[in-house]
């Protein structure tokens, strides 16, 4: 009886060492997600490189190293699809977002709410959630082409002046048009580039990154 059990434990602990491997594999393979947390500084993120650096250190706190991480964003004097490497892209749990560039900006992506996660692999909150956190910083246009005057002064911007262009994760807003359903180019901030200012449309100072590499 004392050699069943033992063999039993030893197949539950192997089985067991069998699925963490699976979620060390998936982890690693993240190449894309959603900040679970902003700046706490409306758009202001220390410009793209503080953007970057943030998105470096969520990753890494969510146990991915040794990747290189930009945040989508463009600025007056980059495009957010030239800053983001070549894909493919994979989510927290594997899941693809996109085999390149191209893909990316076209109708096959695979961004929704349920694949937009955080590092963390969590959902962010969308339409109809409390607190609405669907409105993504990016200064884009659908095509990721910069709209220089909505990046918030290139993201160093926090008060009642200037303006974002926000996308919603969720592919979801007040009617059913092209613009309310696009992952980056939905519209942009209003009363400015503060924390309150991006709360106030559904948004939480969120972006999103990709691994490079």
């Amino acid at each position: 009886m004392g050699r069943l059990l033992l063999v039993g434990a030893t197949a539950v602990v192997a089985a067991l060492g069998a699925t963490a491997g699976v979620a060390v594999s998936q982890d690693a393979k993240m190449s894309f997600f959603v900040t679970s947390v902003g700046s706490g500084k409306g758009a202001d993120l220390g410009g793209l490189k503080g953007a970057d650096a943030h998105c470096a250190s969520l990753a890494e706190a969510a146990g991915v190293t040794g990747k290189s991480w930009a945040a989508y964003l463009s600025t007056s004097a980059e495009d957010a699809r030239d800053r983001i490497g070549k894909g493919p892209w994979f989510n927290a749990k594997g899941e693809k977002i996109a085999d390149d560039v191209a893909s990316l900006h076209g109708n096959a992506n695979g961004i929704t709410k349920q694949t937009a996660l955080t590092e963390k692999g969590e959902v962010v909150n969308g339409r109809g959630d409390t607190p609405n956190r669907h409105d993504m910083l990016t200064g884009s246009k659908p095509d990721g082409t910069r709209i220089a005057d909505q990046t918030c002064g290139d993201w160093t911007m926090s008060g009642a002046e200037g303006a974002a262009m926000m996308g919603h994760h969720d592919r979801t807003g007040l009617d059913d048009s092209a613009a309310a359903k696009s992952w980056n180019s939905s519209h942009a901030s209003r009363g400015g580039c503060s924390q309150e200012a991006l709360k106030g449309t559904g948004g939480d100072g969120l972006f999103y990154c990709f691994a490079t590499d």
